[in-house]
């Protein structure tokens, strides 16, 4: 059983190099420089600021590799793991609330001396990333067993091992920089950018390409890259971090089908992985959540004592206002932007949207930009009806086909060998 159990490993330990070739071979893909190719026309803008993936990958998998040949999660019990992965969001929230003073010292215009007034600071935000690089390769090495094993109990996996590995490292991720024709809504280029460009740089690099290829640009913050192994953002959300390991690895799943290979290849396949790495995300970080941290799934809160409120007719003035809906609104905005650029109103298209992102801006959200690009991109995600996707046919095709599928591994294993929308269309209209 031991060397049959070796010769496995040997295998899946071959796959994973080969998932790491194909997307090292997608990243470096468009190294040969063509006039005519749009992402080299981007490029022509980006070249000094695009962020190194090769490096980062290199770098994550020695410390993947690293923690592997300990097998650190099998020698802990439960309680140990959680205790860990706590204290490793703890030290997360301070370092956050740290680099937050930091940000706010060097934004005040009447500290002079900022050297001196973040000397301390400095030194507690040295110990505190010293102690958050000890504890993260604990941290990650649980929740990686600890999805493992969901998916093992699933049928996600070959020889009882998920293939890939699920490895994901947490660093400040890249932004992308996004770009949409003027005419339609399409993501037409995404480039990985510098993780540190500040705001002025983000809105100058915008404008630079707008204005010296005519697109909509938008510069924009990602959550993770489906890279191996995966990067996601930092954060002290748990169920979020779960979700989004359990999304970006699914991406990597699918990097070795159809669905996944074909990426790129049109808007509807980009949607279709997107919005089935979402819907497989949420349900297996929620599976995560409910085995392993009971605690905080919301079966776990306590029941609300709900108050009658008085039935005399109240004061019109003091009536509450019904809520601002960030999904209904922004579907709205994106039906009726892409009316008006169906009708070829471009000019008319940006100016509504820059108008529709004022009245954003006035219910709390701080959006900078609301545009063709800024669809293009969130436009993909479309696990839930609403929001950025407006009337696209796809998030609805695939929400179907999981609603048809008995198990999210049905789902998954259907869609994941589909190349083509019609496809989905096909398999949905039975």
């Amino acid at each position: 059983m031991g060397i049959i159990r070796r010769m496995i490993q040997r295998i899946l330990r071959g796959l994973e190099i080969t998932v790491l070739l194909i997307i090292l071979a997608a990243l470096t893909g468009y190294s040969n420089p063509s006039l005519t190719n749009p992402i080299e026309k981007v490029r022509a803008y980006t070249r000094n600021i695009e962020f190194d993936y090769v490096e980062w990958m290199a770098n994550a998998a020695a410390i993947k590799l690293e923690a592997a040949s300990v097998d650190l999660p099998g020698t802990l019990s439960l309680e140990e793991q959680k205790q860990i992965v706590t204290e490793y969001i703890r030290v997360t929230q301070s370092v956050f609330e740290k680099e937050n003073q930091f940000i706010q010292i060097y934004s005040d215009p009447s500290v002079t001396d900022k050297d001196s007034a973040t000397a301390e600071l400095r030194g507690e935000l040295k110990d505190l990333y010293k102690r958050q690089s000890d504890l993260a390769p604990l941290a990650e090495a649980i929740l990686q067993d600890q999805v493992s094993q969901v998916l093992a109990e699933i049928g996600l996996t070959a020889g009882g091992q998920p293939v890939p590995n699920v490895w994901y490292h947490s660093t400040p991720l890249p932004m992308a920089l996004i770009i949409s024709p003027r005419d339609h809504i399409e993501q037409t280029v995404n480039i990985s950018v510098n993780t540190y460009l500040t705001l002025d740089e983000q809105v100058d690099l915008e404008n630079k390409v707008t204005q010296g290829l005519d697109v909509s640009s938008l510069v924009v913050q990602v959550g993770g890259v489906g890279v191996y192994p995966t990067m996601v953002a930092r954060t002290t959300n748990l169920p979020w971090l779960l979700s989004t390991i359990s999304h970006e690895w699914i991406h990597n799943y699918l990097t070795l089908r159809p669905l996944g290979m074909l990426y790129g290849e049109s808007p509807e396949l980009r949607t279709m992985n997107e919005t089935t790495a979402s819907i497989a995300g949420d349900e297996i970080g929620q599976m995560v959540l409910e085995k392993f941290y009971p605690e905080l799934t919301s079966a776990s809160l306590p029941d609300l004592n709900l108050v009658s409120l008085p039935s005399s007719r109240p004061d019109p003035g003091t009536l509450v206002r019904p809520p601002f809906d960030f999904r209904v609104e922004m579907h709205k905005t994106r039906v009726n932007a892409d009316a008006l650029l169906a009708e070829g109103k471009i000019v008319e298209a940006e100016a509504y949207m820059e108008a529709r992102r004022q009245v954003f801006l006035q219910n709390g959200y701080l959006l900078r930009k609301i545009n063709q690009a800024y669809f293009a991109f969130y436009g993909a995600y479309a696990d839930v009806p609403g929001g950025a996707a407006g009337e696209d046919p796809v998030g609805p095709a695939v929400r179907e086909l999981r609603a048809q599928s008995d198990t999210l591994t049905d789902f998954i294993n259907r869609i994941s060998w589909m190349w083509s929308f019609e496809q989905l269309q096909e398999a949905t209209s039975r």
